[in-house]
């Protein structure tokens, strides 16, 4: 089954690049065609025109998490306290401010290359949906405030539900900085302006083995890509495609549904543009609508995977369509009787960190590796780009410089104790947002949340 997205842009434009037939040469072969291999292709060859780059996916352009988002295309401002405790204070302000011109470089980049990526920027809000929840950002916005690097403020109570569409929000701060798109267009567009560029793209041509040699090799089932660089943009294929990774990420589903076609009635909630709302939950709800009037609304931290392996679900229909459809009615009562169009799902990435991270594959030179997006990939990908297109042209520059290209940060508890434990957190963070939502303190449940984290901290160690 093809997520709702990626369906809707092929049937604007399903032509196929053709599979790997044979061997040939190039001086770059990117492993994936999502958003990070695109942007990495496309940023390299216009840094380097003379640059012969070939990008194999083994299924179509986009199939993966690149197609099936909620195309939230956000920022990495609300986590600068973690970006400053990992990296420093300097790295962590760049960083922030990186991620914010990315809305500017995607936003100029659609419009230069007439992408109908029904790119809207009519910016974010964050906000709460129980008392417990109000004030959560305040830390990190004063922080940001003090370093010049705000872009948040608090709106009035009565604001914020109209401008959410929902009394449901009952507090919330709002960023211009970030936008919505249709992911499934972008991606296709992405892929057309890259072969407009002479970037070859072959799909339906998996990666079967990697001769790590100089030059490296790039076998699939019917050729071959022999290339001076390789940049593995497999994102959470990774882990099952190299056992060192396993334990980096950890595959949890993010699961969507959207609406039928329904103008007139989100007209009436007050929803009128393409602003992004997600709450304050650990898993949050998050809700846009699509520029056709349809509403659009998804949940993360729902099916964990095993070991690292991509489970035949993540390709299927959410099994938690009933649940998303209560919470989206929840939301908006009006919309009771709007028939859900589609639901799907599919495997997020997420790291220790809750960041991406970079190197270069058992410390070769010439064979670079990006992932771990952990559900924030549609601004952080171009990103991505910027710091692989500056690791394959061996540029000295802030992205080759970056902490980013240190590889993975902490490693989850080996399985089955992972696996075991993340249903447990999971759970028990459920059981907290209930008791939000019914204006409890979770007190009970917030420390054993910390316990559990501690021992996770000290099976990684002892591991």
């Amino acid at each position: 089954m093809r997520p709702f997205w990626i369906e809707q842009a092929l049937f604007h434009d399903g032509a196929l690049a053709p599979a790997l037939q044979g061997d040939t040469t190039a001086d770059v072969c990117i492993v994936g065609g999502g958003f990070t291999g695109l942007w990495t292709a496309i940023q390299s060859k216009q840094k380097n025109p003379q640059l012969d780059i070939v990008i194999i996916e083994s299924d179509l352009c986009g199939a993966g998490a690149s197609g099936r988002n909620g195309g939230c295309l956000l920022t990495w401002s609300t986590k600068f306290f973690t970006l400053k405790r990992l990296f420093g204070e300097d790295e962590a302000v760049r960083l922030v401010r990186a991620s914010e011109d990315t809305v500017n470089h995607i936003e100029r980049f659609v419009r230069e290359h007439r992408i109908d990526a029904e790119f809207r920027r009519d910016g974010t809000l964050f906000t709460s949906t129980s008392k417990a929840q109000i004030g959560t950002l305040d830390p990190v916005i004063a922080a940001l405030e003090e370093r010049g690097i705000n872009s948040y403020r608090e709106l009035p109570p009565e604001e914020v539900a109209r401008r959410s569409g929902s009394a449901k929000n009952l507090a919330g701060v709002f960023s211009p900085e970030a936008a919505t798109v249709h992911p499934g267009k972008l991606v296709r567009g992405l892929r057309k302006v890259a072969m407009e560029m002479d970037i070859r793209i072959h799909e339906r041509s998996p990666m079967i083995e990697l001769n790590e040699g100089q030059p490296a090799i790039v076998r699939t089932p019917c050729g071959s890509v022999t290339a001076k660089k390789v940049v593995l943009a497999m994102n959470a294929w990774m882990a099952s495609a190299y056992a060192q990774f396993e334990r980096t990420i950890a595959i949890v589903s993010s699961d969507m549904i959207i609406t039928e076609r329904c103008p007139e009635l989100l007209r009436a909630t007050g929803l009128v543009d393409g602003v992004s709302v997600l709450d304050s939950r650990t898993f949050v709800y998050y809700y846009r609508t699509s520029m056709d009037g349809r509403i659009m609304l998804g949940k993360g931290g729902n099916t964990f995977a095993r070991g690292g392996k991509i489970a035949p679900i993540f390709d299927e229909r959410s099994p938690y369509e009933a649940e998303l459809t209560d919470a989206l009615h929840g939301f908006f009562p009006s919309l009771k009787d709007v028939p859900i169009t589609a639901s799907w799902n599919g495997p997020s990435d997420r790291s220790v960190t809750g960041f991406p991270f970079f190197g270069r594959l058992n410390n070769a030179p010439h064979i670079y590796y990006g992932f771990g997006y952990s559900g924030n990939g549609v601004g952080p990908t171009y990103m991505g780009g910027q710091l692989l297109s500056s690791l394959v042209l061996d540029e000295d520059n802030a992205w080759s410089r970056s902490p980013l290209t240190q590889g993975p940060l902490g490693q989850f508890p080996p399985e089955p104790f992972r696996y075991a434990g993340s249903i447990v957190v999971r759970n028990a963070i459920r059981r907290k947002e209930r008791a939000e939502d019914e204006d409890r303190q979770p007190w009970m449940i917030d420390r054993m949340l910390s316990k559990l984290a501690n021992a996770a901290g000290k099976a990684d160690k002892a591991a």
